[in-house]
């Protein structure tokens, strides 16, 4: 590990119990309180688990709680954007417990050991969310699920006893779900000292991957790194999506400069806070440079279109410690006859193909192929299908 970058806080953190721990702490899990995660929740307890929300230990207390929403940094001084906590319901435990975690399909996922109990100030968190109060409408995802949560947080280091809660799901890639330690052990071995991550929750379409193929000329291979946790209703999911992924992959990228792994993380939809937690999760993993596109996490328009690359200009770079590669808006120009930017295309908007998410669905819906300048064929076919049945 000598040779990449440093975790987040120098140090790797793995929560994950010792497989000869595991029988035990399930014996003690039957007589402790029961805590029942949300969805949320439990992607939670995996990236803490694993490393991949290092230098955190378990989930925050107040003092980290109210450094983030104030400052997007913990109280130890690390940048960290978004609160990572525990809510629960009134009475559910006290300082000096020890509660065992549920995920949400019953199965017992962590041990904690509750070092502190604080109120959840929910509306303060809610505006991580917003760019001013005006714009909490009532209609923002992340807030109304922050809004919706318990009102009082359990803080305090976590066991893992089951890292992935549903391995003979369908959506659990346990072959290409890779941990911190084993995304920067195949960096090693492929001997990439500079790698670039892409951020997705939708399939790649030929706009992105312009992205990742510039970020590859600059780095020595790219990790493509789908978020597969918790996502909105409505999004494509994560089952069809890896199928886009692999299909893409296999035909159109160089298998030697390119690893698929999975995020088990939920998305938040904050917009820039969350761009900058994904760039650091991705540090975590091993990655140097972090491709962030117009519109990163974001969700209605809540955000600017580049808000999320702006945010990057405020913070200190060696405590961030990972370089974020701004793209601006991509597309084809039939002119150009390729794919372009504003800072490579001297052509106006008439010169382009452009096509909105909900015209994309419609032609999928009517198993249309969209255009290939869009997106290519093969990803077009297994969306069609997708479409298809989800009518």
């Amino acid at each position: 590990m000598s040779g990449l970058i440093k975790p987040h806080g120098g140090t790797l953190v793995n929560r994950v119990a010792q497989p000869d721990a595991v029988e035990a702490l399930k014996k003690e899990a039957a007589g402790l309180k029961r805590i029942d995660l949300s969805a949320k929740q439990s992607c939670d307890v995996e990236m803490i688990g694993i490393g991949a929300f290092s230098p955190l230990h378990g989930f925050m207390g107040q003092a980290d709680f109210d450094s983030v929403i104030a400052n997007m940094t913990l109280a130890s001084g690390e940048i960290w954007p978004i609160p990572i906590t525990l809510s629960v319901a009134e009475g559910k435990a006290k300082e000096g417990d020890r509660v065992a975690l549920y995920a949400p399909n019953g199965v017992l996922q962590a041990i904690m050991t509750v070092e502190e109990v604080y109120p959840h100030d929910r509306a303060k968190e809610a505006t991580i969310f917003f760019n001013k109060p005006a714009d909490d409408d009532g209609q923002h995802p992340g807030a109304e699920a922050v809004k919706k949560e318990g009102p009082v947080c359990l803080a305090g280091p976590i066991e893992v006893v089951t890292v992935c809660v549903d391995p003979q799901g369908p959506e659990a890639f346990l072959d290409e779900r890779l941990t911190p330690a084993q995304t920067r052990a195949a960096f090693e071995a492929k001997g990439w000292k500079t790698v670039a991550a892409f951020q997705t929750r939708n399939p790649i379409h030929r706009a992105h991957e312009y992205l990742c193929k510039c970020a590859q000329e600059i780095t020595d291979g790219l990790l493509i790194h789908p978020l597969v946790g918790e996502t909105k209703p409505g999004d494509i999911p994560a089952e069809t999506r890896m199928k886009c992924y692999k299909v893409l992959i296999d035909n159109y990228f160089n298998a030697d400069r390119t690893l698929l792994s999975v995020m088990p993380a939920a998305m938040r939809y904050a917009g820039p806070r969350e761009a900058i937690l994904h760039s650091i999760v991705r540090k975590n993993y091993g990655v140097t440079h972090f491709i962030v596109g117009r519109d990163h996490a974001g969700v209605g328009s809540y955000y600017g279109t580049y808000d999320a690359q702006n945010i990057f200009d405020g913070l200190d770079k060696d405590n961030l410690g990972i370089e974020p590669l701004k793209f601006e808006h991509s597309a084809w120009c039939k002119t150009c006859e390729g794919m372009t930017s504003g800072k490579t295309c001297p052509h106006g908007g008439d010169h382009k193909i452009f096509l909105s998410g909900t015209k994309v669905r419609d032609l999928l819906a009517a198993g249309e192929r969209p255009p290939m300048e869009f997106s290519r064929p093969e990803v077009a076919d297994i969306l069609i299908g997708w479409a298809k049945n989800a009518k």
